[in-house]
């Protein structure tokens, strides 16, 4: 399959050319057709890791589990984890795109772009704080995590669905900010203006 970078400069949202519409499965034409309809435009990371449409399909479906479905944290719990495991790997994509649906959930903007950028300087509940520190520790030093690591989550009222959704939320935006980092994802101009 033969890709085409739709633009070169500052319109370019990948460093791999980026598919057209004819170029991926036609799985991936309705997912780009109901990301149009929904949100108006077509995230650029549908877009960029179209290059392997089966992957981003696969991909997209444990993503879309984690962060559009009922869970066992609330969907505003999920994307300040995003943030905040974005802003602590220093993902544009990520805690642009997240920063965005934060600021829908929480209705908070100032909130947002504060645990965007550092969240201890967010204005977050305890139990906010307890999931921020917890993700960012996980993310930033893994290999120092142990069981007592738990201890603050359970006090905070967390169950073990919650926990575990919280690792797995964890891990999800570890991969998502690595692919996206290393291949230079940009975020589409119409997150910047979301929930504000």
């Amino acid at each position: 399959m033969t890709t085409t970078q739709p633009e070169t400069g500052t319109n370019r949202i990948s460093f791999l050319p980026v598919p057209d519409e004819i170029e991926v499965p036609e799985a991936v034409r309705k997912l780009w057709g109901k990301a149009e309809a929904n949100l108006g435009f077509v995230p650029n990371v549908f877009r960029a890791q179209a290059v392997n449409g089966e992957q981003f399909l696969a991909w997209w479906g444990y993503f879309n589990l984690l962060l559009n479905k009922e869970g066992f944290l609330s969907n505003a719990e999920r994307e300040l984890v995003a943030v905040a495991v974005s802003a602590a790997n220093r993902c544009v994509y990520c805690a642009v795109s997240h920063g965005a649906a934060l600021r829908e959930y929480s209705g908070d903007p100032i909130k947002a772009d504060a645990v965007a950028v550092n969240w201890r300087q967010a204005d977050l509940t305890e139990r906010e704080r307890t999931l921020a520190a917890y993700a960012e520790k996980l993310t930033l030093r893994p290999a120092e995590v142990t069981e007592a690591d738990l201890t603050p989550l359970r006090a905070a009222g967390l169950d073990d669905h919650q926990i575990m959704e919280l690792v797995q939320v964890i891990g999800m935006f570890n991969l998502t900010n690595r692919v996206s980092s290393a291949l230079g994802f940009v975020p589409n101009a119409e997150y910047h203006s979301r929930g504000r």
